[in-house]
This record gives structure tokens, sequence and C-alpha cells, in this order.
């Protein structure tokens, strides 16, 4: 029970990574609050669902006072809520931009300027943003989407090291996933799977399992001495 008697939150916990990553946070211990603006595709023990617009900062520090309320201490954070709004750059229109800066930088930053200084208050815990291998090597189509998830990274680093200055515990640090399997990868034909398994070392794409493990060993002591890094859990790809 790697999380026994840790509060975790995971943002965009209704489906997808956000799903299973709360799934397997539970079966280790932990009381998790899945937050999501979407219902729940499932339900699991030790899983609160808790709907919630990351870029509303109102209602952001209404959720904090209510996590923190019942559950008296946040140990884990996962900034897993993200959007795409994919366009070549010269067709990109505002609305598209906007979005999604909104949600993948402005949703990080919301919950995490009340988690992470409660964090320092409280003697530790774990935050992972999570960002994608389009945040690390770019995509074309995806000027925005690459932005926030190069953003993401940068914001992990910045606050390895400002909740961290007092001496106190708190590690920050990114994942960035490749291709995985999940209900948005559904829709895509076939014939792009394929191509985007071959363009891995592995020849495969991943499961959303496979990112929960990595963020459930950055979440507990296992790696506590692991801080400002980023995983990249990409199966070797490059796009």
């Amino acid at each position: 029970m790697k999380l026994d008697g840790k509060t975790a939150v995971i943002t965009g916990g209704a489906r997808g990574l956000g799903e299973a990553m709360s799934k397997l946070f539970a079966e280790n211990g932990a009381k998790v609050i899945a937050c999501d603006m979407g219902d729940p595709v499932s339900s699991y023990a030790n899983v609160e669902f808790y709907k919630l617009n990351v870029t509303d900062t109102e209602a952001c520090k209404k959720f904090f006072d209510y996590a923190v309320d019942k559950y008296k201490k946040i140990d884990i954070l996962v900034n897993n809520a993200g959007i795409t709004r994919d366009g070549m750059t010269r067709k990109m229109t505002d609305d598209m931009w906007n979005a999604v800066i909104d949600v993948n930088l402005k949703g990080v930053f919301n919950l995490t300027r009340l988690i992470g200084p409660h964090m320092e208050d409280t003697g530790g815990g774990s935050i992972i943003n999570i960002s994608s291998v389009v945040g690390e090597y770019g995509n074309i189509g995806q000027i925005n989407y690459a932005a926030t998830k190069a953003g993401v990274i940068g914001m992990a680093k910045t606050w390895a090291k400002e909740f961290a200055r007092k001496g106190v515990p708190v590690r920050c640090n990114a994942i960035a996933p490749g291709y995985i399997l999940t209900d948005i990868l559904k829709t895509v034909p076939q014939e792009l799977l394929d191509k985007f398994a071959a363009s891995t070392m592995l020849g495969r794409l991943g499961q959303p399992e496979e990112i929960a493990k990595v963020a459930l060993f950055l979440a507990g002591d296992d790696s506590s001495y692991v801080t400002g890094t980023v995983i990249s859990a990409n199966g070797g790809m490059r796009l």
C-alpha cells in the first residue's frame, strides 16, 4: 500500500489517464478526489468524484477549502486535466488558442497555487504535472497544445525549487506520455495508430495503466529523492 494514509487530488480524473491514476492510487491506499468537468465513466472504492472547472479561480478555491475541511491534508496533486484544439498556426483562431491555454496552463496554476503552499505548511507532498511528448518535441498542427505541455514542464521545475525552499519536502515532477490508448485515440483511423506505434522503439502504443504506474512512483515515497525532473513515458517515440 504505497500511498496508505495519503489524500490525492487528480484533475481530469473521470476518464483516460486520470481514471487509471485514480483507480491505481486508491488500490494503493490513497483517498482520491477525482475532479473533472465530465461525469465519471466508472466508480471505485475510495475515489470521490468532484465536478470542477479548473479554469474557474473561485471554484478552485471552493474545492480546495472543501477538500482540506474533509480530508485535513492534501498529500498528492496530479495536474492531468487538459484539452486539444488542433490546427495549423495560420488557421488557428483566438478561441482555439485561448481555450487550450486556459485549461492546460491556467487550470494547472489555479489549483497548484493553493495546494503547493498547503503542502509547505503541512510538511510535504508530491505534485505531478502531466505533460506530453508533444511538449518535449513539438508537433505540426498543435502549437497551442505543445506550448502548454512545454509550459507545465517549466512549472514543475519552478515549483520544485519554490515549494522546497524552506526545507520542506514538497516535490514536483512532470510525466511526458507518448500516444496512449485512451478514448481520444479510439477515434483515430487504424492506419494512423499503426504509424504512431511503428514510430516507437517498443513498436506499440501505451496503455493508461502504464502511465498510472509512473505517477504512482512519483506520488509515493519510492521517489523521495526525485524532484524537478521529467519522466518521458513514450515507448521511445520521436515525433
